[in-house]
């Protein structure tokens, strides 16, 4: 059997609080992710996802356990090695244009100007902003703007895409549109996708797999298989099974939280 594309090991991470106990985020998490799955991380607010998404990246070193990528251990190496990262945040440079950005991380690739602007124009259409390949940041709209935070993502051409409750901070209209233009995407080019939200409706309607997180430290609670067949719409969210399987998960959440 071919082992995970992502393997992570009973990954375990605490904070220091000045002179108190510290603080446990994230213990003993291991998480299996497939070749070009789409396995969503659901958990409550503050329960540790983003943690253990930007260990996975390489952002934060884990206090114990390994990351594995297509079984090449990755513990502690900063972004690179396969993966892209699109932030919640829009975390885009003000003075570049969407071109400009979108190029950034091929620039540091070593990539000839030409190469860049071939890759920045065909991830640009993907994403449906042809046209604006010379506006600046502030002249675009949230959901246009991680929309190019997803071409910048794209176009190093990560086999994994790490996504971190990218559509998080969008009013609910962009915010579905966004949902239904990643599935396009996905379908498009077949990335591994690891998403954490603490959406129920956002982690069913995107997902294979729904890996429920407890709240922090952040431990497994269950694994759902989504059951929904693919391509999907917004047309499923409807559905009876939909609903139901909604509600289940609301009811295993709210058992841990406090308000």
């Amino acid at each position: 059997m071919s082992c995970a594309k992502l393997a992570a090991n009973a990954l375990t991470k605490c904070y220091a609080r000045g002179g108190k106990s510290p603080i446990q985020v994230v213990d003993r998490l291991t998480i299996d992710v497939q070749d070009q799955e789409f396995l969503a991380i659901l958990g409550p607010s503050g329960c540790g996802k983003t943690t253990f998404l930007r260990m996975i990246d390489g952002l934060i070193s884990p206090d114990s356990g390994t990351i594995a990528i297509d079984g090449r251990d990755i513990t502690g190496i900063v972004g690179g090695e396969g993966r892209g990262m699109v932030f919640q945040s829009f975390d885009l440079f003000p003075w570049r244009t969407v071109s400009g950005n979108v190029e950034f991380g091929l620039e540091r690739l070593g990539m000839t100007r030409s190469e860049r602007r071939d890759i920045s124009a065909h991830y640009i259409r993907l994403i449906g902003l042809d046209g604006f390949e010379n506006a600046y940041p502030h002249e675009l709209s949230g959901g246009m703007q991680q929309r190019v935070g997803l071409a910048r993502a794209l176009a190093i051409k990560p086999s994994i895409l790490l996504m971190d409750e990218p559509f998080g901070a969008l009013d609910v209209q962009t915010r579905d549109l966004l949902q239904e233009e990643l599935l396009r995407i996905w379908n498009a080019e077949r990335k591994t996708v690891l998403f954490v939200t603490h959406s129920i409706e956002e982690a069913l309607y995107l997902a294979d797999r729904v890996v429920v997180i407890t709240p922090r430290p952040a431990r497994i609670d269950r694994i759902i298989n989504v059951p929904f067949a693919r391509p999907r719409d917004e047309d499923v969210k409807a559905t009876s099974e939909f609903v139901e399987l909604r509600q289940n998960i609301w009811h295993a959440l709210k058992v841990g939280i406090h308000v």
